[in-house]
C-alpha cells in the first residue's frame, strides 16, 4: 500500500473491507437501517423534541410580521395555527417510512428519485442545513451576549480590535464563538442518545417564558394595548394577508418536512413517530407564539413601541443599573434561550446535514462528522455579514422552500400512491441493472420531471419574492407555493409512473420490506448480497405489484 493510499485510508469511516468502491459510494455504516438497540425514540421523546424546538426565538417572533402587516393578536395567533397545523400531517406522511423501515432521508428519498439522482435533493437539504446552522448560531449568539451583560455588565463596552470589513465587532463575535462552542459537545452524541438532551428544554424553557410574561406585565400594569388593537385589512386584503402568513408558517416547516424520516427512523414504534408529531407541532407552536404576543403586547405599554425579540427586551432590563434580581433573571431567561437555540440548531440542522453529508461522501463522512462539517460551514461562512439585511436574507431562505415541497410531493407519491408501502430494502444499496431503485443509470426521469414542474410553476412569483416586478396572478400562486409546488409534483409523478411503469408498483397497499431484511450486524455486504429475483430484474419481487 503507497503512501497516498495509507492517507486516504486514514480518512475513511469504518466499513466492510471487502466493498468495491462502487459499493462505498452508497453505503456506510450510518446509512443502514437503524438496529432495533437504537431504536430507542419513544411518544414522550417526539413530543419533546418539538416542544424543544419551537421555543426559540424566531418563533418567538413569527406573529410579529403578521400583526405589522395590520392582522390584530388573534388573526395572527389563527395564522400559526392554521399554518402548523397544516405543515403537520405532511411532515408525518413524509416521515412514516423512516418510522417503518427505519431509513433516513437520503435513503427514503432513493425510493423515488433513483440511487444517484437523489444525490442532488440530499445536497440541496445538505446545504440549507449548513446555512441555517450558521444563522441560527449568529442568533444564539445575541443571547450569550445578553447573558454576560447580566453577569459582566463591561462586556457591552468591550473594545473592537477587528477592521469594519469583517462585518462585525470584538464582542459579537466573541458572543458568537462562544456559542458555537458550546454546540460542539452535543454533537458528539448519536442520533438515538440525543434525544435525552431534548427532554431539558420543555422543561426549561415553559418555566422561563412564563416567568417572563409575568415579569413583563407586572412592569407594564396589564397585558398592553396589542391585545385591544384592531384589525386594519378588511375583506379580499385580509384573506390574503391571512393565506400568505400561514403559509410562512409552513414554510419555516418545509425544511422539517423533507427530511421527516431522519428522527422518524429512530422510533421504537411507528405509533411513535405518529400521534406525538401530529399534535406536538401546532400546539407547542401556538403556545410560544401566544406568550410571544402577550410579552411585545406587554413591552408597548412599558418602553411606548413593541419590542418582539425577546433578547432585545431583556437587553432594556439591563439599563439603567438593574437591581441583581433584575440582571439574575435577565440571565436566567436568556440562558433558556441560549439553550433553546442550541436545541433548534441541533434537531433542525446539525442532524440533518450529518445524515446528508454521510450519503454524499459515504466512503468518508459518517453523521457525526457531518454534523461537525456543518458546524464548521457555520463558522466559516460568516452569518453575521447575512443578516446585514435580514430581511431579504429570510425572505431568499423561505422562498427557497418551493425546491424542497415538490422534493416531498415526489418522495409522498412514491410511497402511498406508486409503491404503496412496498418497499425492497435491499435494492436501497445496490447499484446492480434491474434493482428497484436503480431506474436508468441510477437516476430517475419520472421525478425529476415532476420536481421541475413543480419549481416552474412557482419560479416567476420567486423571482418576485426577491424583488423583481411580476404579474399578480404569479405572485398568488407563489403565495401558495407549497401547495402548487407539493401538489404540480405530485400528480406530474403519479401520471408519469401510470405512463411509465417502474418495477415494484403495487395495486394494494401494504407497508412490507419484500425483500426481507433486517439488520442484526454492522456488515454491508449482508445488504449488498442480491437475490436471483432481482438479477433478473425483479420479476417475483412482490405479488400485489403491476
Amino acid at each position: 500500500m503507497g503512501l497516498l493510499d495509507r492517507i486516504v485510508q486514514s480518512f475513511e469511516v469504518t466499513h466492510d473491507s471487502n466493498l468495491t468502491i462502487t459499493e462505498q459510494l452508497v453505503a456506510n455504516y450510518d446509512l443502514l437501517p437503524v438496529e432495533p438497540e437504537k431504536r430507542t425514540w419513544r411518544a414522550y421523546n417526539y413530543i419533546a423534541f418539538w416542544t424543544a424546538d419551537t421555543f426559540n426565538i424566531n418563533m418567538w417572533m413569527i406573529v410579529s410580521s403578521m400583526i405589522q402587516l395590520g392582522m390584530s393578536w388573534w388573526q395572527a395567533w389563527i395564522c400559526v395555527w392554521l399554518g402548523y397545523g397544516v405543515a403537520a400531517p405532511f411532515l408525518v406522511l413524509n416521515a412514516r417510512p423512516g418510522a417503518i423501515f427505519h431509513v433516513m432521508f437520503p435513503i427514503v428519498n432513493r425510493t423515488s428519485f433513483g440511487m444517484f439522482g437523489s444525490l442532488w435533493c440530499v445536497f440541496n437539504r445538505a446545504a440549507m442545513a449548513c446555512i441555517w446552522y450558521g444563522v441560527q448560531a449568529s442568533i444564539g449568539g445575541s443571547c450569550v451576549l445578553v447573558m454576560l451583560r447580566a453577569m459582566w455588565p463591561s462586556i457591552y463596552d468591550l473594545p473592537n480590535s477587528m477592521p469594519a470589513s469583517s462585518g462585525t465587532d470584538t464582542r459579537d463575535f466573541l458572543c458568537f464563538f462562544l456559542f458555537w462552542l458550546i454546540s460542539l459537545p452535543i454533537i458528539w452524541f448519536p442520533v438515538h442518545k440525543v434525544r435525552h438532551f431534548f427532554l431539558v428544554t420543555p422543561i426549561l424553557m415553559p418555566i422561563a417564558s412564563i416567568t417572563f410574561l409575568i415579569w413583563c406585565i407586572v412592569k407594564a400594569h396589564g397585558i398592553g394595548p396589542i391585545l385591544h388593537q384592531p384589525s386594519t385589512l378588511h375583506g379580499s386584503k385580509l384573506g390574503w394577508a391571512m393565506v400568505v402568513s400561514s403559509m410562512s408558517c409552513i414554510s419555516n416547516e418545509v425544511t422539517l418536512v423533507t427530511n421527516a424520516p431522519d428522527f422518524a427512523s429512530r422510533a421504537r414504534t411507528s405509533s411513535a413517530a405518529l400521534y406525538p408529531q401530529l399534535f406536538a407541532i401546532p400546539l407547542s407552536a401556538a403556545f410560544v407564539s401566544l406568550i410571544g404576543i402577550l410579552v411585545s403586547s406587554s413591552s408597548q405599554a412599558i418602553y411606548g413601541t413593541a419590542i418582539w425579540s425577546p433578547i432585545e427586551l431583556l437587553g432594556n432590563f439591563l439599563n439603567d443599573n438593574p437591581s441583581k434580581a433584575t440582571r439574575f433573571g435577565v440571565w436566567f431567561i436568556s440562558a433558556s434561550f441560549m439553550l433553546a437555540q442550541v436545541t433548534t440548531n441541533i434537531c433542525a440542522n446539525s442532524v440533518s446535514a450529518g445524515c446528508d453529508l454521510t450519503a454524499l461522501f459515504p466512503r468518508f463522512i459518517n453523521i457525526r462528522r457531518g454534523g461537525y462539517i456543518a458546524a464548521t460551514v457555520g463558522l466559516a461562512m460568516c452569518p453575521w455579514s447575512l443578516l446585514k439585511n435580514s430581511n431579504e436574507f429570510t425572505s431568499y431562505l423561505s422562498a427557497y422552500s418551493v425546491f424542497l415541497s415538490s422534493i416531498a410531493g415526489v418522495m409522498v407519491t412514491e410511497y402511498y400512491i406508486v409503491r404503496k408501502g412496498h418497499y425492497n430494502v435491499k435494492d436501497l444499496y445496490s447499484t446492480k441493472k434491474g434493482s428497484w431503485y436503480w431506474y436508468t443509470y441510477g437516476v430517475n426521469f419520472r421525478a425529476y420531471t415532476a420536481y421541475i414542474a413543480g419549481i416552474l410553476i412557482n419560479v416567476v412569483g420567486f423571482a418576485g419574492a426577491t424583488g423583481r416586478t411580476v404579474p399578480l396572478a404569479a405572485t398568488r400562486i407563489y403565495e401558495l407555493s407549497f401547495f402548487t409546488g407539493f401538489g404540480v409534483s405530485a400528480i406530474v409523478y403519479w401520471a408519469l409512473n401510470h405512463v411509465f411503469p417502474v418495477i415494484g408498483a403495487a395495486d394494494t397497499f401494504e407497508e412490507i420490506d419484500v425483500s426481507g431484511y433486517e439488520r442484526t450486524a454492522r456488515s454491508l455486504r449482508d445488504v449488498e448480497e442480491v437475490d436471483d429475483e432481482t438479477k433478473d430484474g425483479g420479476s417475483d419481487h412482490s405479488a400485489s405489484k403491476r
